[in-house]
């Protein structure tokens, strides 16, 4: 029995080594009998091509420049690329410069009372012509004489300082009333008449008390009062000779 299965498992061998090469025999023959694939033919034939070996950079694509995400960027090199750099002509910066300080405008200067040299009242009562003025005069006492002897004053003062003015007429309490203590007389709102046009006056006289005459006078000049003023004030224009 041992003899039979011996026998038996070489003829199986020898079969699959048979259908094996029968096999492989079928192959060949199939692809002996397929038609041979013939060159293609390169349609460049007739030129001769150079190929230039490129630089070992240009063979790789260049690679794109990405920018980090903002939450990694330094604070520094966000600031760096935020701030424009400023050209050559440009100007500073105007934050860069100080804070302007403004600048008050001068307060001006209060205009300064001119003092009397030399006083003229009493050389003018002295004038011949001056008789009326004498006698009217000795008819007023107190405070009324020496306001009337004061404005003698100032009439010849302005006279005397402004040569081009020729002035004939004084109301010392035009546009503010006098003010007279003793032997002390103060206008700060007189105004007085010069061709037909009235101006603004003030003074300070003093009187002796002995003699009654004009001790010190100081006064100051100021500007044309508006003819629209001058019904509101009492201010006449032809009362008396006009100037000429």
């Amino acid at each position: 029995m041992e003899l039979a299965a011996n026998k038996w498992d070489g003829e199986i061998r020898w079969g699959a080594a048979a259908s094996f090469a029968l096999h492989a025999a079928a192959i060949l023959l199939l692809l002996l009998l397929l038609p041979r694939a013939e060159p293609l033919s390169s349609p460049d034939d007739g030129l001769s091509v150079e190929i230039v070996p490129q630089e070992a950079e240009s063979a790789s694509p260049p690679e794109r420049v990405r920018a980090p995400p903002p939450e990694k960027v330094r604070p520094e090199a966000a600031k760096s690329e935020a701030e424009p750099v400023p050209l050559a002509n440009d100007p500073p910066a105007a934050a860069a410069m100080p804070p302007a300080v403004p600048i008050a405008p001068p307060v001006p200067k209060p205009a300064e009372f001119l003092i009397a040299s030399q006083l003229f009242s009493e050389k003018v009562l002295a004038d011949p012509r001056s008789k009326r003025a004498r006698e009217a005069l000795r008819q007023l006492s107190g405070s009324e004489r020496n306001l009337q002897l004061c404005d003698l004053e100032a009439l010849e003062q302005v006279r005397r300082a402004q040569p081009a003015m020729a002035p004939d007429t004084l109301a010392p309490y035009a546009m503010a009333a006098e003010k007279v203590s003793g032997n002390s007389v103060e206008v700060k709102g007189g105004a007085f008449r010069s061709k037909r046009k009235w101006y603004n006056i003030q003074f300070k006289c003093e009187l002796d008390a002995g003699s009654g005459k004009v001790a010190s006078f100081a006064f100051l000049v100021g500007d044309a009062i508006p003819e629209g003023q001058w019904q509101e004030h009492n201010l006449v224009v032809d009362d008396g000779p006009a100037d000429q």
